[in-house]
């Protein structure tokens, strides 16, 4: 196996590793991220060798190994295993995505694994959230509408008004897109980012809503929507194959609109 390297000067450094069962034939290494807010120590990369042939296909699966039988003190988010709640987000080999529905055979060789990028790291594998939940809440993400619904049924509209929230309402936040955008890096106390912005476009595009006017109004300004660069690494790290690009472009086209 190639001896895994950090890069020079790198606070983090390298931890305690966790050798494979005696006579396991198939052995990867994972290499992962441990900081512990009460030890006040610097953070590190432990290495845990594991035997691939009594282990699952996914990284979630080797994690949940490590967690188990390996190394308790591991700490990291999972729920549904399935790619629906966006709860396991993290950066594996240098791509934010879905440990659950990342095949380790994606990978050849050792496998990093770290927190996502530019958050507050809670412990380990765990990022602070806060602050891309309170985004999402500022974009107001339901249905306005003040005329009254049809007495005893809910609001309809047609299958080709639908169709327009395709790629829109699968979002699972699970910040893969904003943590992988600089702009975001460097102006997240007031870019909205592109998870934010997908979701504020997936309400300007329902035909229901009433609000358009309100909606584009708290989006025009030079840090909540401005600072997309159109970079596109949102796009390709989307565990869910959307594109958020290309749904802030929506939303400056209707802003650049109603200006003419």
């Amino acid at each position: 196996m190639v001896e895994f390297a950090l890069p020079k000067n790198s606070r983090v450094k390298k931890g305690r590793v966790w050798k494979a069962p005696e006579g396991a034939k198939n052995v990867r290494r994972f290499h992962i991220y441990r900081w512990n807010p009460d030890d006040g120590e610097n953070p590190r990369l432990d290495t845990y060798e594991l035997d691939m042939d009594d282990c699952g296909p996914m990284v979630l699966h080797a994690l949940i190994k490590i967690k188990d039988e390996v190394d308790s003190t591991l700490t990291f988010r999972r729920s549904c295993r399935e790619g629906v709640c966006g709860s396991c987000a993290m950066n594996i080999n240098g791509a934010n995505t879905l440990a659950c529905t990342k095949p380790i055979d994606d990978y050849q060789g050792d496998i990093a694994i770290h927190p996502l990028p530019h958050l507050e790291v809670v412990k380990d594998l765990v990022p602070d959230l806060s602050n891309f939940y309170a985004q999402y809440a500022a974009v107001e993400p339901w249905l306005k509408a003040d005329s009254p619904a049809p007495a005893g049924k809910e609001r309809l509209q047609s299958h080709e008004d639908r169709k327009k929230l395709d790629g829109l309402y699968e979002c699972i936040l699970c910040a893969c897109c904003s943590t992988s955008c600089p702009s975001y890096w460097w102006n997240a106390d007031r870019y909205l980012g592109p998870a934010a912005l997908l979701q504020a476009y997936r309400w300007l595009a329902d035909s229901r809503d009433e609000a358009t006017g309100e909606r584009l109004d708290d989006l025009e300004d030079p840090y909540r929507l401005y600072r997309c660069h159109t970079i596109m690494n949102c796009t390709q790290v989307c565990p869910k194959g959307l594109n958020p690009a290309r749904a802030i472009t929506e939303i400056k086209e209707m802003l650049f609109a109603r200006r003419i």
